[in-house]
């Protein structure tokens, strides 16, 4: 039987703002992915027009000194590849960089947004040619009117682009790693040795025991003993040993659990 968890307090549920769509593969195995709100695509589009921005702005200065300092031929000479920079930048910017960081541009790394596929395979390049053609359509009538309006209807914020080339925009949990945990003092071999070489520890079991380890030193002393002397008995029994402190021998159990052979 595994150590039981404390039951969480009761929270008020609120729905997030973004929804979550479960993917299923051809070897029926389920994913789960967070979909992009248009609050959090919105604000990614804001940091990628800022870098185009400053982009154009430094290559406007470059152009505007070359005009003054060059004579006016060779000025506006400049000012057409000014012109021709701002095209491939305006058309080309996504493109580049969904190639690049698979599917991620400035904006979209900055809050933590990628561009998948429906079926949540990579973005292909096909597929990020198409969706950014089609921005075209979704800027109409101005401000990505038509877009803002194509997200709010679809249940996975699609604007055209995405439902023409099949992609979604995703966003991505972030990860902590945690530290090991850490036992004090360490285990000596006289009480390591007390303990069979094989525990008949489940996959859960071993679960359990890291979660009471890892909350344990978050709880009152008095707290943390008794989960430790609910929990104690049930595996001396199923193991056959005995113990004098219920708290020392659970993290006995987990230390003997993760011993390296």
């Amino acid at each position: 039987m595994a150590l039981s968890r404390p039951a969480p307090p009761r929270q008020r549920h609120e729905a997030p703002l973004d929804t979550s769509a479960e993917i299923e593969t051809p070897e029926h195995v389920r994913f789960s992915y967070r979909i992009a709100g248009p609050a959090r695509r919105g604000l990614a589009y804001a940091v990628d027009l800022l870098v185009r921005g400053l982009v154009m702005s430094l290559l406007g200065a470059i152009a505007l000194i070359a005009g003054y300092s060059m004579g006016s031929e060779l000025g506006q000479a400049s000012i057409g590849i000014l012109l021709l920079v701002f095209f491939v930048l305006e058309w080309g910017y996504f493109v580049f960089w969904d190639f690049v960081w698979n599917g991620q541009s400035p904006g979209k790394r900055a809050v933590g947004l990628r561009v998948v596929s429906l079926t949540g395979q990579p973005l292909q390049f096909h597929d990020s040619v198409l969706r950014n053609l089609l921005r075209a359509a979704d800027f109409l009538p101005s401000a990505y009117a038509l877009g803002a309006l194509v997200m709010g209807l679809d249940s996975r914020f699609r604007r055209l682009g995405d439902l023409v080339a099949g992609t979604m925009v995703i966003a991505e949990a972030r990860h902590r790693v945690t530290e090991p945990v850490r036992v004090v003092p360490p285990p000596s071999a006289k009480e390591l040795s007390r303990l069979p070489q094989r525990l008949p520890l489940s996959g859960e079991d071993r679960d359990a025991l890291e979660l009471f380890l890892r909350r344990a030193p978050q709880l009152s002393a008095a707290r943390a003993a008794e989960l430790a002397e609910m929990a104690a008995p049930l595996y001396a029994r199923r193991i056959g040993v005995r113990y004098k402190d219920p708290q020392r021998f659970l993290e006995l159990l987990y230390c003997r659990a993760h011993e390296k052979k």
